[in-house]
């Protein structure tokens, strides 16, 4: 099996390996919130985020969820941008989980690491089989997009084929991370792929956003059902709560709505449907950016691959993805590209 070759300059210690559970608890102490001993890892690969008991409520919190940011990810103005964006959404009554204020600020420092802390938030995934539950999503991600329009990113890169296309293409090749067998085949899928996504001008690098007519905003990012915590209605606080906005970058609105379609083409014009009925209670959905599904769909493909490239030396990686790297990995890549490529040519869904 050909595994992605770590660069040399990663190949020691990787520093999540430092991150052990005192250090977590001693993290937390040194801001002033004290742990009565009780921590669970939760379900991140990017960050650790860890649960947490307090021996004294912090603002009326018993539990709470700390982030401990990858190191060397994002800046501490990067990281400031994702905590006053969250902040808004929560003045405007949005249902985000923005981290807590301790000792007047969001970001800390302890032991190397950058972390946040957030209120515990329970919920289960939302069943996006059923209309009304996506009309509803659609409802609350007007209203982010409403706050995520007021203003913009100034740290916080942008969603285009530059950053998920270019960036990633060259990596992967420079650091031999695809199957020698494939990487003539892949590369050559790889570059027809490319050229119809810069076909869209809102995705193309050093482009106006507007040259298209197609207006960028702050974006949620990455708003897969995982990212969404649903409360089923006659419970406090029905409805969806939207966590984790550590991919908010700027792009364009569909975005934040394609990653919860699924199914064949029929399925996903009737959730797309709904998910627009509900977003047009709120905020005008500008039909133009339905072209765009599939062009963002191929290049978070793209960005995928080399997500998981670039992590390998981190502990977590090879044993949760023990399938990346072969043969087959990289010949199924090639085939999920090719299909992409029919996709982007096809007529784009319609709502």
């Amino acid at each position: 099996m050909t595994q992605p070759p770590a660069p040399a300059a990663q190949r020691t210690t990787h520093p999540y390996t430092a991150l052990t559970p005192d250090v977590v608890q001693d993290a937390l102490g040194a801001i002033g919130l004290w742990s009565d001993g009780r921590l669970s890892a939760l379900n991140s690969f990017e960050n650790r985020v860890y649960q947490l008991h307090l021996e004294s409520p912090f603002e009326g919190h018993e539990q709470v969820v700390a982030k401990f940011y990858r190191p060397e990810r994002w800046s501490d103005a990067q990281i400031a941008e994702e905590h006053a964006f969250a902040a808004e959404l929560v003045a405007a009554e949005i249902p985000a989980v923005p981290p807590l204020v301790v000792n007047g600020q969001t970001l800390h420092h302890f032991g190397g690491f950058a972390f946040a802390v957030s209120p515990r938030r329970g919920g289960r995934r939302p069943e996006l089989d059923d209309f009304e539950v996506l009309e509803w999503i659609g409802r609350f991600l007007a209203r982010i997009h409403s706050v995520g329009a007021a203003r913009s990113f100034a740290a916080r890169p942008p969603l285009d084929v530059a950053g998920f296309g270019h960036e990633p293409r060259d990596w992967l090749l420079q650091h031999h991370a695809i199957a020698p067998e494939v990487q003539t085949a892949w590369t050559a899928a790889l570059e027809e792929a490319l050229t119809l996504i810069e076909t869209h001008p809102v995705l193309r690098a050093n482009q106006p956003a507007d040259e298209d007519g197609i207006r960028c905003i702050r974006l949620h990012g990455d708003c897969h059902p995982g990212n969404i915590l649903w409360t089923p209605e006659g419970q406090p606080g029905a409805g969806p709560h939207f966590v984790d906005l550590d991919d908010a970058r700027t792009g364009p609105a569909v975005q934040d709505l394609w990653m919860l379609l699924s199914g064949d083409r029929r399925q996903q014009t009737q959730q797309l449907g709904a998910l627009i009925d509900g977003y047009e209670q709120f905020r005008l959905f500008d039909r133009r950016e339905l072209a765009l599904i599939e062009p963002l769909r191929t290049l978070r493909l793209i960005h995928y691959s080399a997500w998981i490239a670039r992590r390998w030396e981190d502990p977590a990686f090879p044993i949760n993805f023990p399938w990346f790297g072969s043969r087959d990995y990289w010949q199924g890549q090639v085939d999920m590209l090719v299909e992409q490529i029919e996709e982007m040519q096809n007529p784009p869904l319609m709502a």
